[in-house]
């Protein structure tokens, strides 16, 4: 039986994972690399575990959860490479992915089931280390998220510093998933023990520029001027993001679990960050 009293050991502390921390029940402990990174976890009321004491690892790994965040490099997945010894003794392993190994769907639905078709490095790392990891655990549970947001990290923040940008592309929508909604699917699948993939998204896609222009508008600060996206001065990264258009499901998740986003539109989200704020 899992309960949220058992040990949570996360691969990658970070936005995600202490979120998912500050609603675990149970001792908390997390991978570092640095003094930075462990005064940051001890902050968060997480132990801290070297990611150079193999011997520690494997104590604190044993019989945990382990959550995995930390991105993939070419070199591939740092968890992987760190826990590839000691990860089959733990009580689960979930590995934090992205919706961006399914490629561009023009607009439509996808499904945990549809063919994978990443279209770019990052996915086509994610995709190696999804991977990886199956054939260490076959038991293992993966999380797909899309864009994530929350407080400190959202576009109210963007508008706030004059960073935010309109780009105008007919029919371009993403899908998003607050990061207490995250948290609360993550813990939804752990106590579930429910293995294999999962969608984790709130439950509209919408288009950039509603989301930008809401935020101003909860701000009272002008919208940021439109500009077409054929027009556009875009990075690289950018044009990545709006090279891929779809609209993700989690009705898996709903069904295993029975969890529902507390935040279920980015209009739900902004205007709880907002007030949290004031």
């Amino acid at each position: 039986m899992t309960v949220a009293s058992q040990p949570l050991f996360l691969f990658g502390p970070g936005y995600c994972g202490q979120a998912l921390a500050a609603i675990w029940d149970g001792p908390i402990s997390a991978a570092v690399r640095s003094e930075v990174a462990k005064s940051t976890v001890l902050s968060a009321r997480i132990a801290p575990v070297s990611c150079q004491n193999p011997v520690v690892l494997a104590h604190d790994t044993r019989g945990a959860h382990i959550l995995v965040s930390a991105p993939p490099a070419e070199t591939g997945c740092p968890g992987l490479a760190a826990l590839s010894d000691i990860a089959r003794g733990a009580a689960s392993v979930t590995y934090l992915s992205t919706t961006g190994v399914y490629g561009d769907l023009a607009g439509g639905w996808v499904f945990e089931d549809a063919p994978l078709n990443p279209q770019s490095d990052r996915a086509r790392l994610r995709v190696a280390a999804e991977q990886g990891w199956r054939s260490l655990r076959p038991d293992i549970r993966i999380v797909r998220l899309p864009g994530i947001y929350g407080p400190g990290r959202s576009p109210l923040n963007r508008v706030r510093a004059g960073q935010a940008s309109t780009i105008i592309k007919p029919g371009q929508v993403f899908s998003r998933a607050h990061v207490d909604d995250i948290a609360s699917g993550l813990k939804a699948l752990i106590l579930a023990q429910a293995p294999g993939v999962f969608n984790l998204c709130d439950d509209e896609a919408a288009p950039p520029q509603d989301v930008t222009w809401l935020a101003a508008d909860l701000l009272g600060i002008d919208r940021p001027e439109a500009t077409p996206f054929d027009a556009a001065d875009l990075s690289p990264m950018a044009l990545s993001f709006y090279a891929e258009c779809k609209r993700v499901s989690n009705a898996r998740l709903k069904a295993v679990t029975g969890w529902r986003p507390q935040y279920k539109t980015y209009r739900d989200g902004l205007r709880a960050i907002l007030a949290a704020e004031t």
